[in-house]
């Protein structure tokens, strides 16, 4: 199975089923009638990196017939993702026209690969939290009135089977637990290796491969640092700014107002090396919100 042509960051997410074993059973999770489907089939596709500066939590699988994108919800659950998908889909069609030097302008129709979307919803529900995501994601959702052009994105969710997906949406249910309770520190990552082993999720994986599950767990926990740290030290600057001007009776308010004018200015400073998409990756902040920030 040949790797991808790009030198990313993996995030654990493509780390684990861009090894052969895991992405053989990845694909018969989704279609548990191919049974006769070989190594020789699969093939890793290259996708654009939505996380410029971060890591990569998409992966793409060509197997014989069928491209099968999965995208990994991080930090906040998208409604962006059919966008996201039809752009990785132009893209990746591009490559496959080139690479076979395909003819688009001659009479005869040229085959492609016929696409599947999905999405990995992962999230924890904590007690007064609630999330409405649906089980398919258009891309109709996001314009108004009619259109010429749809892009649907299944959800997958753990549905109890145990299978390869089910255990790695449970090892990053227990994650977030972890991350909860002991912050991102080097005890929740213990501990969530620990609680991961003892009931046997990911266990082969996590045994062979503690050691770049712990890098990658400690990257993760890097970026998030440097993003909160940057984005307290602007807003207390902001506050201390409004402050000075006489706003000390507002000293709660003033704050939060710090926060988002901090927010809003460095959103802006990271549009100068990165996208929009790129930030809302790394950050964790909807899409919407950054543009928002983007623009004030």
């Amino acid at each position: 199975m040949p790797t991808p042509k790009r030198d990313i960051k993996d995030s654990l997410f493509t780390f684990l089923f861009k090894q052969p074993e895991y992405t053989r059973a990845l694909y018969l999770q989704l279609h548990p009638e191919d049974t006769k489907v070989t190594d020789e089939d699969f093939k890793l596709v290259t996708l654009e990196n939505v996380l410029v500066i971060g890591q990569h939590n998409d992966i793409g699988i060509q197997v014989r017939d069928r491209l099968i994108f999965l995208v990994e919800a991080q930090s906040t659950f998208s409604e962006n993702i059919p966008l996201r998908m039809l752009m990785y889909l132009a893209s990746t069609y591009k490559e496959y026209v080139e690479d076979h030097k395909l003819s688009l302008y001659r009479e005869k129709r040229v085959s492609i690969p016929r696409p599947e979307l999905y999405v990995v919803y992962t999230y924890v529900v904590y007690t007064g939290e609630k999330k409405n995501v649906p089980d398919t994601l258009c891309l109709s959702d996001l314009y108004d009135g009619a259109g010429d052009v749809e892009v649907n994105v299944k959800v997958l969710r753990d549905d109890g089977s145990g299978d390869i997906l089910d255990q790695y949406i449970e090892f990053s249910q227990i994650f977030d637990r972890q991350v909860k309770e002991y912050g991102r520190t080097q005890k929740a990552m213990d501990e969530t290796l620990r609680i991961c082993l003892e009931r046997g999720i990911l266990k082969p994986f996590l045994e062979s491969r503690r050691k770049e599950v712990v890098d990658i767990m400690t990257t993760l926990f890097d970026q998030r640092q440097v993003w909160d740290i940057e984005l307290y030290n602007v807003a207390k600057e902001k506050f201390q700014e409004g402050y000075q001007e006489g706003y000390q009776e507002k000293f709660q308010e003033g704050f939060q107002e710090g926060k988002q004018e901090a927010r809003a200015e460095l959103v802006k400073n990271m549009l100068k090396k990165v996208s929009v998409a790129d930030i809302s990756a790394l950050t964790g902040i909807p899409l919407d919100e950054v543009e928002r920030l983007a623009n004030s």
